[in-house]
């Protein structure tokens, strides 16, 4: 009886803690895939559940900073989904890579072309983002979640320190420290632009080397064969030599 008695506790406990805690999986998130270091590249992923058993998630909106505006702003392509990038002209431009960026991207929306994210699955949304801020540790992404039955869901609510977590908690991204190349980690164009040409420098160097080593090759066998017929002229020379020599004493003798 007491055994049954504090299974069933054990059980009752479990059921809270997996109620109490669900909604915090529930929510709307981002996370990098590695790192995201500050004045890096990086790509995340926004990770969307769906919360409906009725209803699927049929579009997802994203609003970028504004008071840490990214210049560049790529989202990786998913089968199912549209997206739009939306673009805001800055009242400070940015520099980056020795140009001034006049604009930067607000906002990236998601569409459904077909079923979107039904009920009991989840959908991740890569984006690669940079350069990341340096004088910030975090960044904040609002988001807005509708379902195909019309329900807008308001991911939007900042998290205030010491305060208890919000019931719509605005996706965080934490930002780690600066790395010394400063790409984080995701590569850049530029970095596989040079990645690209060593590669080529390597192969040529790898093809010079070949055709050096080609020509060695080339060269000792012509030495070799040289060599051969030389020894076989002076062979034959021998054996001539010998036969005569072996005539001369037989006729001596007779």
């Amino acid at each position: 009886m007491q055994a049954s008695r504090i299974a069933a506790a054990a059980a009752v406990a479990g059921s809270a803690v997996l109620l109490l805690s669900s909604p915090a999986f529930a929510h709307v998130s981002v996370q990098p895939d590695g790192t995201a270091a500050k004045g890096g590249y990086a790509l995340v992923n926004f990770r969307v559940p769906n919360e409906r058993d009725d209803a699927s998630t049929t579009k997802l909106e994203v609003s970028f900073p504004t008071d840490h505006p990214l210049a560049s702003v790529m989202p990786e392509k998913i089968a199912g989904w549209k997206a739009t990038v939306t673009k805001t002209k800055l009242a400070k431009p940015l520099e980056m890579h020795g140009q001034k960026i006049n604009e930067a991207v607000s906002k990236v929306t998601w569409t459904a072309d077909g079923k979107g994210i039904e009920p009991g699955y989840i959908q991740r949304f890569p984006v690669s983002m940079g350069a990341l801020p340096e004088d910030t540790d975090e960044l904040v992404f609002k988001a807005i979640q509708t379902y195909s039955g019309g329900e807008v869901v308001r991911w939007i609510e900042v998290q205030e320190d010491g305060a208890e977590e919000p019931e719509n908690p605005a996706p965080v991204l934490a930002l780690s420290a600066a790395t010394e190349d400063h790409h984080g980690g995701a590569a850049t164009a530029e970095d596989a632009s040079d990645e690209s040409a060593d590669s080529s420098d390597d192969a040529k160097a790898a093809s010079a080397t070949t055709e050096a080593a080609a020509d060695s090759s080339g060269g000792s066998d012509t030495t070799a064969r040289v060599l051969g017929v030389v020894g076989i002229v002076v062979g034959a020379a021998g054996v001539a030599y010998g036969v005569l020599a072996g005539r001369r004493r037989t006729t001596s003798d007779a």
